[in-house]
């Protein structure tokens, strides 16, 4: 399940024209069917008392190009806050930022001390003078990912977010929300279907391809999750009434999934640092249907897709896409797996 050929040209170098106008590919697991339909149309396969569950973190302008005193480029991105008023990033190339050395911005105006390595370009570092916030907004740049081939620009200031992003804090979007427009949402919670609002910090380790030859002894990066009371309630009482809970995303499914942990299996309030990593054979806990784009070949977002969905109906579902010339990817197309 980790590989399948994907012509480059069906990665999606661009949103859709309206958020609603992607594909939507539906796969109903029970029969097998799989159904080519349009993301504004959703609504058709969803039902009044089902719960939509969805991450409100929001994407920062983590990316920050400084230099080096004498003069070498870094390209630095800002993945979290650690204790001490110090950052996580990470740098490249890596051999530009050494323990011990002050990297600027161009202006000056800011100045960070490395002072811890790691591997895979990891890097500690300190603000030593200015204001880091202040900069990455003034000149911080939208982290999108390598296979969108092209600089970023104000466009993907607001389309590489959801509509109902709240939270800074991920370093990329949860990309199935990105289908969802307030005008969509709404008339979703006119016909019915609830909204669970929940975070996880998405980090760069999220869309990092398997480390080991063997998918099981792949580790996940940690990242902060919270599963709110009201949501965990909302979520319950959907369940209880006959509805269903919609993960909108495999970060939302690895929220619900590392609450149920929390709490032996119970939906239940929680949060905190999450390494859950969901891989063939699943027993989910708390989804019972999935909206998600196409993934990567050999990435961890795949393996949870298939333990979700099934390894052999994934398989047949992708390479219909291919067939049908989906778009693929963070601004691609989209998955209902029912």
């Amino acid at each position: 399940m980790l590989d399948y050929d994907l012509p480059d040209e069906l990665i999606a170098q661009h949103p859709a024209l309206r958020r609603e106008d992607a594909r939507l590919l539906v796969v109903d697991r029970a029969t097998g069917a799989l159904t080519d339909t349009r993301f504004a149309e959703i609504g058709a396969w969803l039902r009044p008392g089902d719960a939509l569950a969805l991450n409100e973190t929001r994407v920062f302008p983590a990316r920050l190009d400084v230099r080096r005193a004498s003069g070498g480029r870094v390209e630095l991105l800002f993945v979290r806050p650690e204790p001490g008023g110090a950052w996580r990033v990470l740098a490249k190339p890596a051999r530009n930022a050494r323990v011990g050395e002050t990297l600027a911005t161009a202006d000056g105006t800011l100045a960070l001390e490395v002072t811890a390595a790691g591997e895979g370009g990891e890097r500690g570092v300190r603000i030593a003078r200015g204001d880091l916030a202040a900069t990455l907004a003034a000149e911080g740049h939208v982290p999108l990912p390598p296979y969108i081939r092209r600089a970023d620009s104000a466009e993907d200031r607001e389309r590489y977010q959801t509509v109902f992003a709240r939270v800074d804090g991920a370093v990329a979007a949860p990309t199935a929300g990105l289908h969802f427009s307030a005008a969509l949402l709404d008339a979703l919670t006119a016909a019915g279907v609830r909204r669970a609002p929940l975070l996880l910090h998405v980090g760069p380790g999220t869309f990092r391809p398997l480390t080991a030859d063997d998918p099981a002894a792949h580790v996940m990066d940690a990242e902060w999750f919270e599963l709110p009371a009201d949501s965990a309630r909302t979520l319950r009482d959907a369940r209880a009434a006959g509805g269903r809970i919609v993960a909108v995303g495999t970060t939302a499914v690895r929220t619900l999934e590392s609450a149920c942990d929390a709490h032996a299996g119970a939906l239940e309030p929680a949060s905190g640092w999450t390494r859950k990593y969901i891989l063939p054979p699943y027993r989910f806990q708390a989804v019972d249907a999935l909206v998600t784009n196409f993934h990567l070949p050999r990435t961890t977002l795949l393996l949870l897709v298939a333990a979700f969905a099934g390894e052999d109906l994934v398989r047949a579902a992708y390479a219909h896409a291919v067939r049908e010339r989906y778009r693929f990817y963070s601004y691609g197309d989209a998955m209902l797996v029912v």
